[in-house]
């Protein structure tokens, strides 16, 4: 019988993606994961996101700022969607999204994602951070 999944947002047990840049954590439900993502000034301003596209999702944004970009297949850029901390962005099934960070007075962006159906990257097993990095076709980095 599945149980409930208690987690804090911003803690110890974030997993480290991008040394001094990026760490997150992930959880899966029956028809959901969540993800927390925390950005590092330092080495997180210069992370390359990949443009990928999921199930839908609500981002919340807790520290920082950051916008959304919706990828156009033609310019690879085309609309920008900018939220702030304590704003909500819906992003639709199946559109091809990436984004750009902006961070606080103490260098953090931190974001809460949960995305239905779950995101396939995200294991049930074993935990391993993933971000969609362009260098990286599987975006997974240890």
């Amino acid at each position: 019988m599945p149980k409930c999944q208690v987690f804090k947002l911003d803690d110890e047990d974030l997993m480290e993606v991008v040394p001094d840049g990026l760490y997150m954590k992930y959880y899966i439900g029956e028809n959901i994961s969540v993800a927390v993502m925390k950005f590092v000034q330092e080495k997180g301003a210069n992370i390359p996101a990949k443009p990928h596209s999921h199930g839908e999702e609500v981002s919340l944004q807790v520290r920082g700022s950051c916008s959304v970009w919706e990828d156009d297949p033609v310019t690879g850029k085309g609309e920008q969607y900018p939220f702030n901390t304590g704003e909500a962005l819906i992003v639709p099934a199946g559109m091809m999204h990436t984004g750009t960070n902006s961070f606080d007075e103490d260098g953090l962006c931190l974001r809460l994602n949960v995305v239905t159906p779950p995101r396939e990257e995200y294991s049930r097993g074993e935990k391993k951070p993933f971000y969609p990095l362009k260098d990286n076709g599987a975006g997974e980095q240890r």
